[in-house]
């Protein structure tokens, strides 16, 4: 589902490619979830339940 990921702490986005290659910047995700992100043996799983439908996000060109 999640082919990576990258988190900018300082402005609280956390970025994510998705296997199907679209990529959304996901806005005011505090540095807790992304530490939980980093721990999730699932990455997916993780993301379906702390993260998508929680957060604002945009979807990333290029």
């Amino acid at each position: 589902m999640i082919r990576r990921w990258d988190y900018d702490e300082a402005e609280q986005r956390l970025d994510v490619t998705f296997v199907s290659g679209k990529r959304y910047a996901y806005h005011q995700v505090p540095e807790r979830i992304a530490a939980g992100m980093r721990k999730a043996i699932s990455k997916g799983s993780y993301f379906n339940r702390r993260i998508r439908d929680h957060f604002a996000f945009t979807q990333l060109t290029s």
